[in-house]
């Protein structure tokens, strides 16, 4: 009796497996590719042409952003012996307040963050901020079209350093890149949505518009963060156009996945190799890590307008919630650490990321995406359960937040070249280490390039 007992336990099993692992799928909803999210009194009077634009830091804001930053209360010292275990010490916040209100240099950051052709074109109702790059080439080099695409708590400032590497030819290769690198809708300079809904899925339709608009029907992708997610959408639902994706935070949601990773907490040589298992497992870890880290996404899920106010309204709150996650999403061991590990950039660098979102007061409309996506129509289309064979290339870094084998990635994406897993780096992996980032962005493509000519697609 309890032999049939475990063989029926175990067809059970098996046929739940089956289920997640091969799930049934209604035909793929594509978003409306004219979907409007500006004013209603805009629609069909929108200029569609791309109108260079350029940063300006308004003198009344700086004046306005240094008496705040002067003039906040009294901080709570943190208590005796802790880091950054309960959040961003206030001992440190005081160095960096200090200096954005002292010593950055607004004007000199300002002639910065225009190093770069900037221009505004409007898509479905927004103007969409974004930097355009084109290379000076040599006979025999081509010039590719690369989408850069940022998450949070990033924005373009995390591609600074990468941009020269990515647009000037190198010895070896025979070809360079054109980068096109948005703000997201309501991040920094790109206009924000009027009305609910505008989620990464959505976000892909702008983008591929975007691409459409300045002339490049087919292109390439690099990814991290919630770009990861807009890419995702990119590649599933127009695959003709993007001849291959580039990601440094891969990472699917689906049922199977669920499924894998819980199972590989049973046998965890089933779902990832033996020397990468420390990245998922113990579960335990996981969850915990999970628990520690990530009320945020809870609060921007839910509340997004609630916290806007707070840390729309204070510098001092909006430096400590940001540089908190530019500490521990580096390396989790930095929450130990006095500084926080936060000397892995420059002061300039983490000041220069704040201003996209304090500038142009840009903060509650950019968390509103986790609003936007975590909603029942959203995660009912099901992206990540319909396979893309557009080819990938996932960096991998060893402080990534998760980390998901090939037996899990590849249950989406059919088509991967390579993964390049170190043993080294974070989550800001363009801004830690541009060279790197650019290295790797170069070898993909490569990789992309050959596996078109092999197959005889058009590049």
């Amino acid at each position: 009796m309890s032999k049939l007992i475990t063989i029926v336990l175990v067809a059970v099993l098996a046929v739940v497996a089956w289920r997640l692992l091969t799930p049934a799928r209604t035909p793929l909803q594509v978003p409306d590719p004219q979907e409007w999210w500006g004013p209603v009194e805009m629609k069909g009077k929108q200029d569609k042409s791309v109108r260079p634009f350029k940063i300006k830091f308004d003198e009344a804001m700086i004046i306005n952003l240094k008496q705040r930053l002067k003039k906040h209360r009294p901080f709570t010292p943190p208590l005796e012996g802790i880091a950054f275990q309960y959040g961003f010490n206030t001992e440190q916040l005081e160095g960096y307040l200090k200096y954005w209100s002292e010593e950055y240099p607004f004007r000199e950051r300002e002639k910065a963050f225009n190093r770069f052709p900037q221009y505004k074109t409007n898509i479905q109702g927004l103007d969409i901020h974004f930097i355009r790059v084109k290379p000076q080439v040599t006979q025999g080099v081509t010039v590719v079209p690369l989408l850069l695409l940022h998450g949070w708590p990033g924005s373009l400032r995390e591609f600074f350093e990468a941009i020269p590497l990515l647009t000037q030819q190198r010895p070896g290769y025979d070809f360079v890149f054109e980068v096109i690198a948005p703000s997201m809708p309501g991040f920094g300079y790109s206009d924000a949505a009027v009305r609910p809904g505008l989620g990464p899925n959505q976000m892909g339709v702008i983008y591929r518009n975007l691409m459409h608009r300045l002339g490049f029907k087919k292109y390439y992708i690099q990814a991290g963060n919630w770009g990861n997610i807009i890419a995702t959408a990119m590649v599933t639902f127009y695959p003709e156009d993007v001849l291959g994706l580039h990601d440094n935070a891969p990472f699917i949601m689906s049922n199977g996945a669920t499924f894998k990773t819980f199972f590989g907490a049973l046998i965890p040589s089933l779902v990832v190799e033996s020397h990468l298992a420390d990245r998922m497992y113990p579960l335990s870890w996981l969850f915990s890590y999970a628990l520690e880290e990530y009320g945020y996404c809870h609060l921007q899920a839910t509340k997004p307008d609630t916290v806007g106010v707070a840390l729309g309204d204070s510098p001092a709150g909006l430096a400590a919630y940001i540089l908190e996650k530019f500490s521990t999403w580096t390396h989790r061991a930095h929450r130990s650490l006095p500084d926080g590990g936060l000397n892995k950039y420059t002061k300039e660098q983490l000041i220069d990321n704040l201003m996209f979102y304090w500038a142009p007061n840009s903060f509650t409309t950019a968390i509103r995406i986790y609003a936007n996506h975590f909603t029942k129509e959203n995660l009912a289309l099901e992206i990540d359960d319909y396979p893309t064979a557009v080819p990938a290339w996932f960096l991998q870094a060893k402080s990534e937040l998760f980390y998901q084998p090939p037996s899990i990635l590849e249950m989406k994406f059919t088509n991967v070249l390579n993964y390049t897993v170190l043993d080294y780096g974070g989550h800001f992996f363009a801004l830690e280490l541009p060279e790197e980032f650019a290295d790797d962005v170069f070898k993909a493509v490569t990789a992309f390039r050959h596996w078109h000519n092999i197959n005889k697609t058009k590049l």
